[in-house]
Order: C-alpha cells, then structure tokens, then sequence
C-alpha cells in the first residue's frame, strides 16, 4: 500500500495520517463462499482510494459472524485501534455489517463522532462527515431497528401461544426425561429419574446444593454431559417446575441477560408431563432455596448481572490436576475493593485436589510485576550481558522474595528474543549495536520456535497472497492452506506448552514483545518500578486490564498459593522455582 500524506486533527488537536479502517462482514458460510467477502474487499478498497482520495487503509474481517452484537474479534481489534488513533475514517458496504442493533450502533457511533473519526457507508452512500449524511444514517437505523423489533414480537407471540396450548417450543431437554418429536409427549427416563429422587431428598434433608453436588459425585453419579455434578447443576433440577409436570415458558426477557418478566407473564401449563417430584416437594425445595443464607438462585442472578471482572479467568490452572480454575467473587473490603477468588473445581466439587484457592491480591501482584519488570528489562537490555543479571532484573520486587530462580530455558529464551528484537521503543534496527552471545537453550525447543516461525511466516505469506497478488487465489484453496498451515502450528503451540487457547490467536514473538510494549495498559506501567496491585486495580478499567492480560498471556498455574509457572501467547514459558 503506498502512503497517504494528508493529515486530518484528532481530538486532541495533534494531527494525524489519514487512514481508512476497512470493516467486512458476512454472517454465514453460505455468503462467504458466494465470494462476497473477495468481493466487498476489492470494492471498498477501490472506494477508499478513488472517492476518500486515501490510499493508506487496513482491513478487518469477520467471517461467519452474525450482526445481531458487536461481539466479533476482528471488530473489536479494529474499535480497540480506533481509541488508540491509529485511523481517520471507517468504511463499510452497508451500515449492517456494523451491526443490526441500533443500540449497539449509536454507542459506536457516538464513540466515533467524540474521537473525530469519519463513518462511511458505501452502498448507502452515507458520509458522515456531512450534516445530510449523519441525518439519513440515523432514519435508516431507526427504521431497521423497528423492523427487527417487530419480527421479533412476531415471533415472541407465536411461541407463547404454542406454549400456552401446551406444545413444546423447544430446546435442551431436562435431565430424567426422553422426548419423542412425534408425538410431542415427554417420558420420564428412569435411570436419571433415579438420580433426581436422589438429589431431591439430599436436598430437602440437607439444605445444601454443595452436600448435594458432593453426595452425587460420591456416589459415581454424572449429567448427562458426562460430568461431576455441580451446585449448579444441582440448582437447576431443585428450583425446577418441570419436575412437578408443571411446563413454564417466557420467564426471561430473551437469553442474552436473563432478565426476568413479570410473574403474571409467564406461562405456566400444569400437567403438562409426567411428574418425578410432587408438586408440594418442588414448592417445599423453592421455599429452602429462597430462605436459605446460601440462597443459589439469588447467586445465580447475581452472576447473570454482575458487572464485576475476573482478570484472570480463563487463564489461571490448576498445578496440581490441570483443571482450569473456577472464578469466584471474594470479599468485599472496606475500601470498596472486591477481589476474584480463583479455585480448583476439584476442591470445590470432590475434594479430590488439595489445591489453595488464590485471589488477586497474590495473583495479580506477582503478574503485573512481572510482566512490569519484563517491560523494564527490555528497555534497559542495552545495560544487560547475561541470563543471570536478566533474571536480577525478573525478579525484583517484594513479591518474588521466595523465588529462587526462573528455569532456565525459559529465562534464556526471553534474553536472546530481547537481543533480537531490541531495548528500545523504535523497533529501528539501523543503529549498530553490539551482538550479545545467544544463550544456550534446549535444542528441542529451540527447534520447536524455529518450527513456529517457519509456519507464522508461511501464514503471513498465504494471507499477502491471498488479499494482495494479482494471479487471485480462490476461497476454496485459500481455506484449505490456511487449514493444514492451521494445524501444523497448532501442533507446535501444544508441544510448547499453549494450553487454554487455538492457534489462531497465538502470537509471533515479534508481535509479542510489541504488545507487551504498547497496549493501552502500558502507559500505567511507564516509569514504575513496582505496582501494588490492589491500587493499580482500582484505578484501572477492569475490561481494559483483563483484554490486556488475554492479549499476551495463554495461561497461570497456581500451586499451593504459589505461581508456578506463566505461559505467554507467543509460546515463552517461564516456570519459577521457589526456595524450600
């Protein structure tokens, strides 16, 4: 792509490069292989260089992804990127592939309009850089808004009306019960019925769905998914009318917050089905659930509205068995600070794992400091000549006092990817310096990352040819390269160690040291030498901090309190040994 010299104000008055963000959207697999993706890319292309007049652009894809939210990685990469003024305009074939929610779009609109960004619409011609153009736009969104609306009326009236008849409208069917489509009729599936009686009378004795949960995975009982049993699923069953035969529909405001409707909405068809509870054991259980200091309903609608952010979810594991640790909210301080308790499921569930729950007082404070010393170390790499004075700089700070050493492949890894990549901030390699002495590392490794190389630039190579050579490559054998290269890299992340994510966000090492560098979070962390985390975490957007901790790290393990070991997305490993 050649350069574009015009320039245009941000908000802060700074002037910038004119860039266009190209979005692309189709929602499903059928459309993508009509060629419209091809198809929308070549033209908005053409129309960001003939009629923007700029020739500097970047293209952001999603494939196969509905436009009911804003939900989508390559839309929110591009949003992300937008805040951080790398773009002037945002082009698009039709304000849909945005997305069909006008609620969603008028949030992003407004978040444009405020950091000057421009929004075109190709097929629409709408340019909102003209008062006409930002008028019309909102007309036709109100108008899509109201039809979708109104389908969706259409179609909430017809499922009420089957319910109220008592027809079946659907869905997963409930535990110690058989459905026959035919006819229409559920049986009661004797075997997990079997089960529900247990649960129910350890239930109504005990007045505990953890006793419960435990009694059942005690016992060899598992849901019909193939798993321990969890207060959870516990909940599910005991707070359920269907086993009393009593069929209830339209609860919810739809599926996405579980909102509830007013009682005298819902539908409730009694008899509906033959009964595994009697009406008065689901109506004694209800009251328990309700009465109960532990009362999981209440916690269960509390976890569908809570606002509240566990940084490390999805990335904490246990070191002990390899679950993946379950995320809870602790204590309220008198500060008004409510850290994540980060658990084993085992411990919770069976008691099989003795492993320490860890909060983010811990967990958090050893991350970022680390993760702060390594933005540290390699802004001052230049002054570092060894693995040893790299590790000195690692493992300053108070909460690595118990830490003997880092092992060693992983802190030699990290030292020569510093002295390939750079201490400063530029990424400018013109400036002779000195070559460090790589450092010894395992030759099993070492040749697993040049294998990972080999198959990221492999990747980057099909991509440039596929959006950008002349002789065009046709989707079929686009997919199927991308697929074999796909798996090939997959195979070498699982030898490396990547355990909680696909191939397909994994990062290059030179992309890794660049992220780690510049997200937005790095500005909190520029000229601090230690963070306490508890302040840190307050004066932080939770949502910011837990994208940038996705963004680089694949994975924690917790050992008695204790982290054990950080896996980056970019394969580095680095296992802490702590002294006796």
């Amino acid at each position: 792509m050649s350069r574009n010299r015009k320039t245009v104000k941000s908000k802060s008055g700074l002037s910038r490069a004119k860039k266009v963000a190209i979005y692309i959207r189709v929602s499903t697999m059928h459309q993508i292989d009509k060629d419209s993706l091809p198809m929308q890319r070549k033209d908005l292309i053409a129309y960001a260089e003939l009629i923007l007049g700029i020739s500097e652009y970047e293209i952001f894809e999603d494939a196969g992804y509905s436009g009911k939210n804003t939900d989508r990685p390559a839309f929110q990469d591009m949003m992300y990127r937008i805040r951080n003024g790398e773009f002037s305009h945002v082009l698009v074939w039709k304000i849909d592939r945005i997305s069909r929610n006008l609620l969603d779009f008028a949030e992003m609109y407004e978040e444009l309009q405020e950091l000057r960004v421009v929004f075109v619409s190709k097929n629409e011609q709408f340019d909102t850089s003209t008062a006409i153009g930002e008028a019309m736009l909102k007309i036709i969104l109100v108008f899509a808004e109201l039809e979708r609306n109104m389908t969706s009326e259409r179609v909430t009236a017809a499922m009420i009306s089957r319910a109220s008849n008592g027809q079946w409208n659907g869905g997963r069917i409930p535990f110690g019960y058989d459905y026959d489509p035919e006819s229409g009729e559920f049986s009661i599936r004797e075997d997990e019925a079997q089960v529900c009686r247990i649960l129910k009378d350890d239930y109504m004795e005990n007045k505990s769905l953890t006793h419960t949960s435990r009694l059942l995975n005690e016992r060899g009982y598992r849901t019909r998914a193939g798993v321990e049993w969890s207060p959870t699923a516990v909940w599910i069953i005991a707070s359920s009318p269907f086993y009393a035969g009593i069929y209830r529909y339209n609860r919810y405001k739809g599926t996405d917050h579980r909102t509830e409707n007013p009682e005298d909405e819902w539908v409730m068809v009694p008899n509906h089905h033959p009964a595994i509870f009697t009406v008065e054991e689901y109506e004694v259980m209800a009251s328990m659930l309700k009465d109960n200091s532990r009362n999981f309903s209440n916690y269960s609608d509390r976890q569908h509205t809570s606002s509240k952010v566990h940084l490390f979810s999805g990335i904490a594991y246990c070191g002990k068995c390899g679950n993946k640790m379950v995320s809870t909210p602790g204590k309220l301080s008198a500060d008004g600070y409510r850290p994540s308790n980060y658990s084993c499921p085992k411990r919770r569930k069976t008691k099989e794992c003795d492993n320490q729950t860890v909060n983010d007082s811990v967990l958090g404070e050893f991350v970022i400091n680390y993760i702060l010393n390594m933005l540290n170390a390699k802004k001052e790499f230049s002054g570092i000549n060894s693995p040893g004075e790299l590790e000195k700089r690692l493992l300053f700070g108070r909460t690595f006092s118990g830490v003997e050493h880092i092992e060693e492949n992983g802190l030699h890894e990290f030292y020569n990817l510093l002295a390939r990549y750079g201490s400063d901030n530029s990424y400018s390699f013109s400036i002779r310096r000195p070559r460090k002495k790589k450092a010894a590392v395992s030759p099993e490794v070492e040749q697993l990352r040049k294998e990972k190389e080999r198959q990221e630039r492999a990747m980057q190579r099909l991509q440039e040819l596929y959006l950008y050579s002349e002789s065009a490559m046709s989707e079929k054998d686009f997919i199927i390269r991308k697929s074999e290269i796909s798996k090939r890299l997959g195979d070498v992340s699982t030898k490396l160690g990547l355990v909680s994510r696909g191939t397909e966000s994994s990062l290059s090492d030179e992309d890794f040291i660049k992220q780690a560098s510049h997200l937005l979070i790095s500005r909190q962390l520029a000229e601090r030498k230690y963070i306490y985390f508890k302040e840190f975490a307050k004066s932080v957007s939770p949502e910011i901090l837990k994208t940038y901790l996705d963004t680089i790290l694949d994975s924690v393990t917790l050992t008695d309190g204790h982290v054990e070991s950080i896996i980056f997305r970019n394969g580095l490993t680095h296992k802490f040994i702590y002294r006796q």
